[in-house]
């Protein structure tokens, strides 16, 4: 149960998930897609917070396919907001363990020996 928000004016929240049916709780969503070579910032960082409050939120997920900065890191530490950052390597890791936006190209078997086969005998 969600909505997919992010447009030019959003206010800085690009979706917000319901945590339940009737929408008492939600988590909002920021997503930014940058270049390897370059991190999530602290302002990034601050001007989520600000949306959050602005918002009347105190949960939020900030996702990136590149990685945050130290110091956007450190700045966490010091709001009373609950943020999960999600980077790359962790987003391809959450795509990969839910299937979501992967496709297998191929599967393979490992096989090993059973040793409780050969001790009944």
């Amino acid at each position: 149960m969600g909505e997919r928000i992010g447009k030019s004016g959003d206010g800085g929240i690009d979706g917000i998930i319901n945590e339940d049916a009737l929408g008492l709780d939600a988590v909002y969503i920021q997503a930014k897609r940058y270049a390897p070579d370059s991190k999530v910032g602290r302002p990034a960082l601050q001007a989520f917070v600000g949306s959050l409050t602005g918002e009347g939120a105190n949960k939020g997920v900030f996702v990136t396919t590149s990685d945050f900065s130290r110091d956007a890191r450190d700045y966490l530490q010091k709001v009373q907001h609950r943020i999960v950052l999600i980077n790359g390597d962790r987003l391809a890791r959450l795509m990969i363990a839910h299937e979501v936006g992967v496709r297998a190209r191929k599967t393979y078997v490992l096989r090993s020996v059973d040793e409780d086969y050969f001790t009944e005998f």
